[in-house]
């Protein structure tokens, strides 16, 4: 294996090259794109962890916080003793030239901090390095931005050690998801009522740049970084979601990765548990007087949780590589610039199917797999090119950045049979269905040809490159209003072709035996080029902020099939889209504790490729209100957040995991017009305990109310035949998740609940039938982790505490489980420069695409590292890099 997965590096570092230049295939004829959600980045001073408040002389010092990191704001993410003011030159003084620019802009303790963009760059010394691409920037930018962001950072992933999304994603509101496998290697992801199938709603980015196979002609997620390499999560709902795009609906999911060291450090995990398994993940980087290299690799693999008759490997084993570099000019040079290049692979490995289980089965046993589903297994492969160039002089900087992701994946797996739709045989499993099922479970033989299964591949290839440009400038102040101003423009180009075909198979004695009948069964391809544009101000009066905002979106595509009759429902031909989302927000500073936040945008999500002229793209009015507090003496803080959104057309897009059949794959359908509203809420606090330790919590809930507004009927199985008051499918009403902790010295413990209520597998309103119903569910996760030294450390983390059995999902087809029980125990060492010694060095400056920095954080001509300057012994890092009590 591990002589296979070398060569698969090698293989892949000359195709990375080869990608970057593109190879010969139908999908490179096409003109390039390029994604407008790639960030301007703008250069701000780090803020290593003090262990007390930082005296007034040091203000010129980085300083920081190392709380438990919220999902949203947390007071306890501010450093005790800073202030905005500090910043400030005193009445009729001039500021030095080094901290000019920043000490102007400074807004004053209580009035708004910068949103959606960055400060003007601070002092030529600063101008070093990137931090991980961000949304958002700072906990301050996130208090006080004009709509709904939270974010979860690396020490709150690392404190449950989570390998699945989902479990990350479950603790914010307004997020949905839909598990199928039991370990997150497909995500379904939706926000505020967005259909959640392949997360094909919202907008994907990992450091900024389009992460979807295919974001614009099949935006479904078959692929998602392995989370073991994201460093933080960001989530974005409401207008500001206008400046990324394709889809507005939502909002944005943004994944960071690791950022360059600025000294040789590196560290290693390794990890083993229940179900066979083992991780196995390292990182090192290291940095010159003006270069950068990050090398990072990961090995995840199981043997899976199902049991299959046979006793055969139901699990996955995936691997990722990614490897950063980076050159910069002169940073005491008036124009600074900085160029980067990163390089991935990754590839996987699984013994995965669509076949669930009949209720029946699922209860006498929930692990079980149906012998129809012993050859269903996933392979395939992803290359990454991303090489992005950013330019600072003055109030003005600009990013390009190129990139090209080529994903190639082969799903062998069981289709249906030829006597009935398997969807049919699960939601009425009596009759002649009753047979049918049998044969799928290996009890009967297949007698008669419409019991023959149907077992195929499914090939695609997909392709998704572009570029794109990003500029911030601050204008000059106006009456008082300060303005700070993005441009956006984004060239994209993707394409899938699909290969399928299929195979009849007959199940005998519990095997299932091939038999012959090779047909093809799908050959088409689908490409767009998408011109993207968009502008957004902030405008700053007082305590209040406005944030509007505007994108343009150019969209032609094409749809070639051929295999003509193979997709009845899907056109040949060409056709052009141009769209303009507006969206506004505002955020009020109504006291020094309070804001209130509002917003309206336009929610678009564009049609695929090969649709029908009667087919329209998802359309609605999103509209957002409500209140954010701080209350920072206390620890507390929180929002609760109205949401209401008025879809004018909602869409759907066939997808098998979605439960439509191949002949219905890449079909859309619009259903007419929908509600979706509710109510999201969050609170954090935080407490000293004894000894020296601290407690700290985090709740949040999500109320979701849904109802179609017509009758109508539809050929996607999850609407149906739709009543006037039917609720959407897959959208609980209830969402509630709680987070509870206790920090030591060397030691952390932690736990996790959350709560769904019961759904609902296809749209309708009052009682759920029992072949519809997915119950409510609770489930209960540890974790802790020891410290042996600053350098080793230990963790275990429990997930699904109390083994609870529970139906994840009905979809594609029959009940499929939630993970069981899972222990997992792993060992940490770090090497080389360790944070928090005073051996290693300063942390380096950073730069972020919205970073706030504080009033201590302000660069000076002599705001070089000093023995001062080095974080005490209290700051050490737990084995999760926990927060000590006295941060």
């Amino acid at each position: 294996m591990l002589t296979n997965f070398r060569g698969r590096c090698v293989a892949a570092l000359v195709a990375l090259a080869v990608s970057a230049f593109g190879h010969p295939s139908r999908a490179q004829t096409a003109a390039p794109g390029a994604p407008a959600s790639s960030p301007a980045t703008r250069p701000t001073q780090p803020t290593p962890a003090p262990s007390k408040p930082a005296p007034p002389k040091a203000a010129s010092k980085p300083t920081s916080s190392a709380d438990p990191a919220p999902v949203f704001y947390d007071p306890a993410s501010e450093p005790k003793g800073s202030s905005s003011r500090a910043a400030q030159p005193r009445k009729g003084k001039t500021p030095k030239r080094a901290g000019e620019r920043q000490a102007r802009r400074r807004p004053k303790e209580g009035s708004l901090p910068k949103e959606g963009r960055a400060q003007s760059p601070p002092a030529p010394s600063a101008r070093w390095w990137l931090a991980p691409i961000s949304i958002f920037g700072g906990q301050r930018d996130r208090a006080r931005i004009a709509g709904s962001a939270h974010a979860v950072d690396e020490k709150a992933l690392e404190r449950f050690e989570y390998d699945d999304i989902h479990r990350v994603l479950q603790q914010i509101p307004g997020v949905y998801i839909r598990t199928e496998d039991g370990f997150g290697l497909r995500p379904n992801i939706g926000l505020r009522g967005a259909n959640s199938d392949r997360s094909a709603k919202i907008t994907l980015m990992e450091d900024g740049v389009l992460l979807a196979p295919a974001p614009y002609s099949a935006p479904a997620a078959y692929y998602f970084p392995l989370l073991t390499r994201v460093v933080g999560v960001e989530v974005f709902k409401g207008p500001a979601s206008v400046r990324f795009g394709p889809n507005t609906i939502g909002g944005a999911l943004n994944l960071k990765t690791r950022v360059i060291p600025q000294a040789l450090t590196g560290n290693i995990d390794l990890g083993f548990g229940r179900f066979g398994y083992s991780k196995a993940h390292g990182h090192v980087g290291m940095r010159g007087d003006r270069w950068g290299v990050l090398l990072e690799g990961v090995r995840l693999a199981s043997s899976g949780f199902k049991e299959l008759p046979s006793g055969d490997d139901t699990g996955f084993d995936k691997h990722e590589l990614m490897l950063k570099a980076r050159y910069h000019g002169d940073p005491n040079a008036s124009l600074y610039y900085q160029l980067d290049l990163k390089l991935g692979f990754a590839d996987e490995s699984s013994r995965e199917t669509y076949l669930g289980l009949s209720d029946t089965d699922f209860e006498a046993n929930s692990r079980r797999r149906y012998p129809a589903s012993e050859r269903g297994l996933m392979d395939w492969w992803r290359t990454q090119v991303v090489l992005s160039a950013f330019i600072a002089y003055g109030d003005f900087d600009l990013t390009v950045t190129a990139y090209r992701n080529d994903f190639s994946r082969d799903w062998r797996k069981l289709n249906g049979m030829a006597g009935a739709d398997i969807g049919s045989i699960f939601r009425d499993p009596t009759g002649a269905n009753a047979s049918l099922l049998a044969v799928l479970a290996g009890l009967q033989d297949s007698q008669v040809p419409g019991e023959t299964l149907k077992i195929g591949t499914n090939s695609r290839r997909y392709v998704s490159q572009g570029i794109a440009l990003r500029a911030h400038l601050a204008l000059p102040t106006l009456w008082r209003i300060r303005q700070q101003l993005e441009v956006g423009l984004r060239l994209h180009h993707d394409s899938i072709e699909r290969d399928h075909d299929e195979e009849d198979y007959l199940m005998q004695r519990g095997v299932v035996v091939p038999v012959g009948g090779h047909a093809q069964t799908t050959d088409n391809e689908a490409a767009t080029v998408a011109l993207a544009a968009h502008v957004s101000d902030e405008l700053r009066v007082g305590p209040l902020l406005l944030t509007p905002g505007l994108r343009l979106e150019v969209i032609r595509r094409s749809f070639t099939d051929r295999l003509p009759g193979a997709a009845p429902g899907l056109a040949e031909g060409k056709d052009t889209d141009v769209v303009l989302i507006p969206g506004i927000g505002a955020y009020v500073q109504i006291a020094s504790w309070l804001g209130a936040l509002a917003g309206v945008h336009r929610g678009f999500s564009p049609v695929a490729p090969g649709q029908i002229a009667a087919v329209k793209p998802e359309s609605s009015l999103n509209y957002e209100a409500g209140l954010r507090f701080n209350r920072k003496a206390s620890g507390t803080a929180g929002e609760v957040i109205g949401f209401f959104n008025d879809y004018e057309n909602l869409t759907v897009q066939c997808t098998i995991s979605s439960g439509c059949t191949d002949r219905q794959l890449a079909l859309q359908f619009d259903a007419p017009a929908v509600f979706v509203y509710g109510l999201e809420s969050a609170l954090s606090q935080q407490l000293r305990g004894p000894w020296g330790t601290t407690f700290w919590g985090k709740a949040s809930y999500t109320l979701t109310l849904s109802r179609f507004r017509e009758s109508f009927r539809s050929g996607f199985s999850q609407f149906g035949d739709v009543e006037e008051g039917d609720s959407l499918p897959y959208v609980p009403e209830h969402q509630f998740a709680l987070q509870l902790g206790w920090l030591g010295r060397r030691w952390g413990v932690s736990a996790s609940l959350s709560y769904l209520s019961a759904m609902r597998d296809v749209a309708g309103q009052g009682d759920i039938p029992d072949s519809e119903r997915i119950a409510g569910r609770a489930v209960i996760d540890l974790a802790g982790s020891f410290a042996f030294t600053h350098r080793a450390s230990i963790y275990l983390a429990v997930n699904n505490l109390l083994d609870q059995r529970y139906i994840a999902s009905r979809r594609p087809f029959g009940a499929r489980p939630g993970q069981p029980l899972m222990i997992r125990g792993g060992f940490k060492y770090r090497f080389g420069a360790v944070p928090g010694r005073r051996s290693a060095p300063k942390e380096l400056p950073v730069v972020t695409a919205i970073s706030q920095p504080t009033a201590t954080s302000q660069p000076t001509a002599t705001s070089q590292p000093t023995a001062t300057s080095q974080p005490t012994a209290t700051s050490q890092p737990t084995a999760t890099s926990q927060p000590t009590a006295t941060s």
